[in-house]
């Protein structure tokens, strides 16, 4: 991969903010460090920087369901109805696990991104429900469990964020503590992952960028913090860096969080894709020319964000950015040079 060629030919190069990282097991092979964590006060962007990463969040929630199954407490094929005390209303009684995990499930979403009005929507929705008060997953059932099924479960892939909340709840079920906890537990501190948390967006600690709304070019700018949830849940929100990225990558490809059987379960083709591509228990792949990828993604309000793994050449690649300029064009350019 010539990663510079790359990054000069991605038309976004000159406005990113943020930091893009590639780095082989011997070390990095390309960083950019690009814009400010904080504008108002001049502060740059460096390598330690954590960044809000939305839907990438429900790599880690993959990984902690799938960490409760490997201690043989949960099962893919257990339905929710019979796991959560909640009443879920319109949630089909034959959602499983494994539907969920898989966004196969078919229930309704708070926030529908399969709809074309899908911000209008999110911006609607917090108006109703103030983003201060969502601290906790059970705030978010008055959303989802009104809703009408968009479809049967297991008919079809379908993308939800309310899926992994309930995800999320079905954790503190059977983990006996919030789902933040669990992860922080099982994954961010055995791991040592420096800089990786559910930070509040009222107190985020040193080194963390706010992200940015707005046009960039014309200055006019301001802080996400009104716009995402105060605290992140199991379908987005967390904080993390590059360098934590990284770690976690080789500790999934090591073992180091699952067992060699579940892991494997975690990453192996679980459902297609309507564009080609194919999805595992919370992680996308892509196998265009026989050069498997796994990667996450994830997008909102001031936060884009993906990052991923290439097994072959055993290469982390993270791309996290505090406004919204669209990262996906570079991961694509990405895996299409991996396959050269």
């Amino acid at each position: 991969m010539d990663i510079n060629k790359l990054w000069e030919s991605w038309i976004d190069s000159d406005n990113f903010s943020g930091v893009f990282s590639v780095n082989s097991e011997q070390g990095v092979i390309f960083e950019k460090s690009c814009g400010y964590r904080n504008i108002n006060e001049k502060l740059t962007n460096n390598k330690e920087t954590a960044f809000g990463i939305a839907s990438g969040t429900k790599m880690f929630t993959g990984l902690a369901i799938c960490k409760l199954v490997d201690e043989n407490k949960l099962t893919l094929d257990e339905k929710i109805c019979d796991l959560l005390l909640f009443d879920l209303g319109q949630i089909d009684k034959n959602v499983t696990i494994y539907h969920l995990l898989t966004h196969t499930s078919g229930i309704g979403d708070y926030i529908d991104e399969e709809s074309p009005n899908s911000v209008e929507q999110m911006e609607v929705l917090y108006r109703q429900y103030p983003v201060y008060l969502w601290e906790r997953l059970e705030y978010y059932l008055p959303m989802i469990t009104p809703l009408p099924p968009k479809f049967k479960p297991g008919e079809r892939f379908g993308y939800t964020n309310a899926g992994f909340v309930i995800l999320g709840l079905v954790i503190e079920a059977v983990s006996h503590m919030p789902y933040q906890q669990f992860v922080q537990k099982i994954i961010i501190e055995p791991l040592g992952l420096k800089h990786t948390g559910f930070y509040r967006s009222d107190f985020l600690p040193a080194n963390t960028a706010f992200g940015y709304m707005g046009n960039i070019k014309n200055g006019e700018q301001r802080a996400n913090i009104f716009n995402l949830p105060v605290i992140g849940g199991a379908d987005g929100g967390l904080y993390t860096c590059a360098d934590d990225l990284d770690t976690l990558w080789r500790a999934v490809f090591a073992n180091k969080i699952l067992s060699e059987a579940m892991t494997e379960q975690f990453l192996k083709q679980q459902m297609n894709r309507s564009d080609g591509e194919s999805y595992g228990l919370g992680v996308y792949r892509s196998n265009r020319g026989n050069n498997l990828v796994y990667y996450a993604v994830g997008g909102d309000f001031g936060v884009d964000f993906f990052t991923a793994y290439f097994p072959k050449q055993k290469i982390v690649a993270s791309a996290l950015g505090n406004t919204e300029i669209n990262t996906y064009p570079l991961l694509e350019a990405l895996i299409l040079t991996s396959n050269t």
